[in-house]
């Protein structure tokens, strides 16, 4: 019962805290949040706010918090998968899969100064793998750096031939180029 209430009272928080936003800092290569910013706005209405999108991300396991943003992710909810991958960071910092989601967050809500350097520790730590590639060329494609975004995923495909995103983002891409406004 006392677990029923703590996940409602976690989802109203959730809620009512979607659209606030956050300037972020980073030394030394970590990320860190400062106060609040006015007028920051995304286009997807759901901005990163550090911790502070869900209540009670600091009683998270790390692992706990990976698998809450990646539902978070999947639901569409940016902000609130940012801050639990951002939590997961800080509980496991060799944490690839921590530092990928975060970046995929960060282009999301244009974040891209975040996405970068989320997508810098990742290389550091999964290598040249055909997901990193491919995570790396669909932020440029989202960013309209069509040739980066070109450059990435055909790595993504020469190391993973097979993978059905692999290709449907060069399809998507090879799209792109062709809608151009001119």
């Amino acid at each position: 019962m006392k677990k029923a209430i703590a996940a409602a009272a976690c989802l109203l928080t959730v809620v009512l805290a979607g659209c606030q936003t956050n300037g972020a800092d980073t030394t030394d290569g970590v990320v860190r949040t400062n106060e609040p910013s006015k007028g920051d706005v995304t286009s997807f209405g759901d901005a990163f706010d550090g911790l502070k999108t869900v209540s009670d991300v600091e009683y998270y396991a790390s692992d706990q918090a990976v698998a809450e943003a990646k539902n978070q992710f999947r639901a569409e909810n940016y902000g609130n998968a940012g801050a639990l991958f951002f939590k997961a960071t800080q509980l496991a910092p060799n944490d690839g899969g921590a530092w990928m989601g975060l970046a995929a967050c960060s282009d999301r809500i244009h974040r891209f100064d975040l996405a970068d350097r989320a997508y810098a520790r990742a290389f550091k730590l999964v290598g040249a793998t055909p997901e990193y590639y491919n995570n790396v060329g669909y932020s440029y494609l989202l960013r309209g750096k069509l040739q980066d975004a070109r450059s990435n995923f055909l790595k993504a495909y020469e190391l993973a031939p097979n993978d059905p995103t692999v290709a449907n983002n060069l399809k998507l891409l090879s799209s792109s180029v062709q809608n151009i406004e001119r």
